[in-house]
């Protein structure tokens, strides 16, 4: 969504970089080319006004004159102004202190509301709630088949009493206030504590939809209300925003096709022009493409300086800590990583959801965003059926695949045998890898990362070898300890964004030859 802004403020800023100081005129430089950015991302004009206005004050002012490094001062002032105009802080659910926590969603037809009801329901569902989805969208054909579907594929009980309309030429029926104020007290008799109530949209704002829509506030008197928009309509999404929050009155965004490739100025304009905080984003068509919205995280997306607490968050949710504490053991043991430890690793890879994403959440990943948007998911898929083609005993021990196993194991799996000799090519190489890594060597070639310590090809030719342990087990554990607080002291630190030498290309990681495509690579 803001690859485009992103790629715009990455080339300004480089331009700031060697310089001990900053002129008037170069600061003036800057803003001017973050304002063509920001409007060419389809911010709205007072939005855009507003922010260049407090990064110049800011620039010109005593924080970046007296900064040892003027231009990555810049880029500080800039991330925290980003944050300011999504919003600032995370804003979550206010829960009802007694009874069921009511949600009202309201926006635009073609939005995604009711998709996004279950995307919502789901996510509450996972943080321990007993949700129930209403269906109070009477008007437009099919709705209410639509939010069935959604909440069986949800896991969520969906609360219908009427059919609502199933085509164009239907006359709508049935009263959705009434139906909004029965799945409350439905959800109440059955103990429910969140119920998502999903109203209708227009193609367009009109005063009978906001006439519906405040009715039914009134009627259920909602602990928020969501105003679910679209993402990719730019700068009519302030208008619309504006018209709803006079109509509704309503307590927070949502962000829907997050994942679209569109320029994304809807997500940078809302919030600063309504005072409402964006509280979700969709970012993709699964139900599990739903996350809660963070301003700093966004912002570091933006400028390219990765978001890695959320990819911590997702492996933390999906990864198999069973499975981690098996990895874990093999390493303390210094045993072999085989074929079936790496089809173990894949399936843990896969349940964190997309490889883009989950690449592209690093920082610096916008140098190589062309690499990773040609990247075929399709290929894990090849590399599971060839190594699910072998027997066990071929997976343990990779170096009995002769010629006629690999002729066999391409046709099991629906490959050419080239494949098969390529992956297991770039195993070996990545089995070598991890026995330094168990041996406590190191990643070979691995740079500093930003802001994490790393290491170098340098530092593990430097870093000092191992002695044979004296027989004194005493002076044993202590040449030990010596060892490995000088192999520490040997390892440089990584730098930070903000740091010299903090740009981040992986590109520059030096693996060995064909690592980079150990996932199928052609």
């Amino acid at each position: 969504m803001f690859n485009s802004l992103s790629d715009r403020l990455t080339a300004t800023f480089k331009n700031l970089r060697g310089k001990g100081r900053l002129t008037e005129a170069d600061v003036d430089a800057t803003v001017r080319e973050i304002r063509r950015a920001l409007l060419d991302a389809d911010v709205a004009v007072p939005v855009v006004r507003e922010f260049t206005g407090r990064v110049r004050e800011r620039a010109l002012g005593a924080e970046v004159s007296a900064a040892l490094n003027p231009s990555q001062q810049i880029v500080k002032i800039v991330n925290e102004e980003l944050q300011e105009i999504l919003g600032g802080e995370t804003r979550r659910i206010r829960l009802a202190k007694t009874g069921p926590t009511i949600i009202m969603l309201a926006g635009l037809q073609g939005a995604g509301k009711t998709t996004l009801a279950g995307k919502l329901a789901k996510w509450l569902k996972a943080q321990g709630h007993s949700p129930v989805l209403v269906a109070a969208d009477l008007q437009r054909p099919n709705a209410v088949t639509q939010l069935q579907i959604v909440g069986e594929r949800a896991g969520v009980p969906v609360f219908a009493p009427h059919p609502g309309t199933t085509s164009d030429l239907d006359v709508p029926t049935g009263d959705p206030v009434a139906v909004a104020r029965s799945g409350v007290d439905e959800a109440r008799q059955k103990l429910h504590d969140v119920v998502i109530v999903d109203t209708a949209g227009r193609l367009g704002v009109d005063a009978e939809m906001m006439d519906q829509a405040r009715r039914i506030r009134q009627a259920i008197i909602p602990n928020e209300v969501l105003f679910v928009i679209d993402s990719m309509i730019g700068q009519d999404a302030v208008n619309t925003a504006v018209a709803f929050d006079e109509g509704v009155n309503f307590t927070g965004v949502v962000l829907s096709k997050l994942d679209g490739d569109a320029r994304g100025g809807a997500a940078l304009s809302v919030a600063s022009v309504t005072g409402k905080p964006v509280m979700f984003a969709s970012t993709g068509e699964g139900l599990d493409d739903f996350e809660l919205f963070h301003p700093d995280r966004m912002a570091s997306r933006i400028l390219d300086m990765g978001d890695v607490l959320t990819l911590i968050e997702q492996a933390e949710k999906n990864w198999d800590k069973d499975e981690a504490a098996r990895m874990a053991k093999k390493f303390a043991d210094q045993e072999d990583f085989t074929l079936d430890d790496f089809l173990a690793q894949m399936q843990q890879i896969r349940n964190m959801g997309s490889m883009k994403k989950m690449l592209m959440m690093m920082p610096g990943a916008q140098n190589i965003r062309q690499q990773l948007e040609q990247f075929d998911e399709r290929e894990i898929d090849r590399v599971e059926a060839i190594v699910r083609s072998m027997t066990p005993h071929e997976r343990l021990a990779p170096k009995i695949i002769n010629g006629s196993r690999r002729a066999r194991i391409a046709r099991g799996s629906g490959v050419h045998v080239s494949e098969v000799n390529g992956l297991l090519e770039r195993f070996a190489q990545a089995q070598k890898m991890m026995k330094k890594l168990a041996q406590g060597g190191g990643m070979p070639g691995m740079p500093g990362m930003p802001g994490l310590g790393g290491g170098s090809r340098k530092a593990g030719k430097n870093a000092p070898k191992k002695k044979p342990r004296s027989g004194n087990p005493a002076k044993a554990a202590q040449e030990l300890r010596d060892a490995e607080n000088k192999r520490a002291k040997a390892v440089p630190t990584g730098a930070a964004f903000g740091q010299a030498g903090g740009d981040f290309d992986p590109s520059q990681l030096n693996l060995p030859k064909g690592f980079d495509k150990f996932l199928g690579g052609k």
